[in-house]
């Protein structure tokens, strides 16, 4: 797929992952759609910043967790640019708890969890598809993580949502093919906020790096770029871990 004048909604694209993503998307060209849920200022400051740049985008507030406010952003989108040509599902949220403490494990934390990582982002692949359809093109990225391969991560519910997600991505590249490709990203340790006061778990978890360096945001924006450009793959999974799974 080619970006100029795409449209491309990512979710939790205010910070971190999602900014580096909005802001290398609408560099090349895309009409960028910032989604937020608690993070409206660095939303508006993406946006202003991609604006400032010559670019296209706006923000939009959305509970991916609500698929209500998931068809009413799609909705709008749509409304405003004629269609939707891509989705990075990004929009996703953690609990620090240590994976030897299951008493903390609560229903409340499982339940918040999936409902964002895992149901959150199916609500959006269900909303973007019929636009895909109906112009038999399209592209969606999903935001895994090394923790869905190797069960180890900031939390145990975490993990699981992101296995469940590579796990997704692959039935739902079978289910949508031939006209719509879909893929994820499965990043090990990424210096953003998330680890913001845990950067010693982060460097724990991450372990004896073979490359020696921890990802930027905008190197795990570079692979989402390649896999919405690359028209060959599908229902792949990118380990992007500076050799953390080796």
């Amino acid at each position: 797929m080619e970006l100029k004048d795409k449209v491309i909604l990512i979710t939790g694209g205010g910070t971190g992952v999602g900014r580096a993503t909005a802001l290398k998307l609408a560099a090349k060209g895309a009409k960028v759609v910032v989604n937020y849920s608690r993070s409206k200022k660095e939303a508006n400051e993406v946006v202003n910043e991609i604006e400032q740049c010559g670019g296209t985008g706006f923000a939009y507030k959305a509970n991916v967790a609500v698929e209500q406010e998931v068809n009413d952003l799609i909705a709008y989108i749509v409304a405003s640019y004629g269609t939707i040509d891509g989705l990075v599902n990004n929009a996703s949220i953690t609990s620090q708890i240590a994976m030897d403490n299951l008493d903390e494990v609560t229903d409340e934390i499982w339940d918040s969890i999936f409902s964002v990582n895992v149901k959150g982002m199916f609500h959006c692949v269900k909303a973007v598809v019929p636009y895909m359809k109906n112009q038999k093109s399209g592209v969606i990225v999903n935001m895994g993580s090394v923790a869905g391969i190797t069960g180890i991560g900031s939390s145990i519910p975490y993990a699981a949502t992101k296995s469940a997600i590579h796990t997704m991505t692959r039935s739902l590249a079978i289910a949508l093919a031939p006209y719509i490709r879909v893929n994820s990203i499965s990043p090990g340790a990424v210096d953003t906020r998330w680890w913001s006061g845990n950067e010693e778990k982060m460097y724990h978890l991450a372990g004896n790096l073979p490359l020696k360096r921890i990802s930027s945001p905008d190197d795990i924006a570079e692979a989402i770029t390649f896999q919405l450009t690359q028209d060959s793959v599908t229902g792949q999974v990118f380990t992007i871990d500076n050799g953390q799974t080796l």
